[in-house]
């Protein structure tokens, strides 16, 4: 079913005293229900569907039409072949009905488009009713002038032709919605498994975070005790930026904050070892980018490239947007001995991928290169819009 929200309530009667309207806790299917008591009355408001989960698309983009222009001219060649052979194919025969049926799409588009606001607030079935009804009135609307004004030539003596064609419309409209409503039901389906998917994977994330964070507060509690307090003071506010946030985007600034308060945190244990060099070019703060992208990286950064050395080393992060892709690379020296590659790292970065490749698609991608004594992370994706969603959610 669709999801919406409660709608306006109904004015009172003129005998009838205003009440207040308390509000009831959420259902079991997430919708919120208001009821109204006043003498002798009781309503229940039923919840309005949000317009972007309605089954009916919006029969006025470019898209659409071609869809059903083309669906139309099927459906005009199949009736044309359907009627008796004669010696020559009747292209006047085809050209005319094909105008006729044109008529009734284009009209029928343009009705629901206009309609579609009001038809997202009824129930599924009351909606495809209407849907169904209309068509049929502009069909025998169609056929009552195009008999009247002898358009698709000498009227027809036949009388079940408004029945027929009646008939036509009406099973032709109903497959047609029905079609809508399983293509509705299929994205409202793949976008549930898509939300749930991010979020499994985000959860895997942050125990292991939290574990390591934990692990560099506990080396300063007996060395250090007021610089432990402050990491804990710094790690609730990490936690609180990084769980409170709603969705599956976050901004570039609040991502970037997030790895300085992480950094921090480091730095209470690393002291001089650590160096960290920013090189951002031209990244709005807004730019769009899933939670826990950065913070990761840097994570790891510091565990396989700093801490096995001695004289600790820097790490450098370079970000920029240019031409609607975004760009990231965070670099660590190479440890002096070659340590085996953990399994928390390599899923770390297939976590990232992943995440990636379900809110960008096939133009995300996250690569690691080794050069000049230097580890490097690399990722990008596209992103044309400073106020880009994720194309599933």
């Amino acid at each position: 079913m669709i999801a919406g929200s409660a709608a306006t309530p109904l004015p009172p009667r003129a005998d009838e005293p205003v009440t207040e309207c308390p509000k009831r806790p959420m259902n079991r299917c997430g919708r919120s229900r208001r009821l109204c008591r006043g003498p002798g009355t009781l309503r229940a408001m039923r919840p309005t569907p949000m317009p972007d989960e309605f089954f009916l698309p919006a029969l006025c983009e470019p898209e659409a039409l071609l869809t059903l222009v083309l669906l139309a001219e099927l459906l005009v060649l199949v009736l044309v072949l359907a009627e008796p052979m004669t010696a020559g194919f009747d292209w006047v025969r085809l050209a005319l009905t094909s105008l006729f049926v044109q008529w009734i799409v284009l009209l029928s588009a343009a009705v629901l488009c206009r309609l579609r606001p009001w038809l997202a607030r009824c129930r599924p079935l009351i909606a495809g009713l209407g849907c169904c009804l209309l068509v049929l009135a502009l069909t025998l609307a169609c056929t009552l002038v195009a008999q009247r004004y002898q358009l698709g030539g000498p009227p027809s003596d036949e009388p079940w032709l408004y029945l027929r064609h009646g008939l036509i419309s009406l099973i032709m409209s109903a497959l047609l919605l029905r079609y809508f409503h399983l293509q509705s039901q299929w994205r409202l389906q793949q976008r549930a498994e898509l939300q749930a998917r991010i979020q499994a994977l985000q959860a895997r994330i942050r125990p292991h975070f939290l574990f390591n964070s934990l692990n560099s507060i506990a080396c300063l509690v007996v060395s250090d005790p007021a610089k432990a307090e402050q990491a804990v003071l710094d790690l609730s506010d990490l936690f609180r930026a990084s769980l409170a946030t709603p969705g599956t985007l976050v901004t570039w600034r609040e991502e970037r904050v997030l790895a300085e308060r992480y950094l921090a945190i480091e730095g209470y244990r690393f002291g001089a070892r650590l160096q960290v060099e920013w090189a951002l070019d031209g990244v709005p703060d807004d730019l769009p980018i899933p939670p826990l992208t950065l913070q990761p990286l840097v994570e790891n950064a510091l565990v396989h490239g700093v801490a096995p050395r001695v004289e600790g080393g820097l790490v450098r992060i370079e970000a920029s947007w240019q031409e609607g892709i975004f760009r990231l690379r965070v670099s660590n020296p190479l440890p002096t001995s070659e340590p085996p590659v953990s399994r928390g790292a390599r899923q770390g970065l297939a976590n990232i991928e992943a995440r990636l490749t379900a809110l960008f698609g096939s133009g995300a991608s996250l690569s690691v290169e080794r050069r000049h004594g230097r580890h490097f992370t690399c990722l990008r994706y596209p992103c044309f819009s400073l106020t880009q969603e994720a194309r599933a959610l």
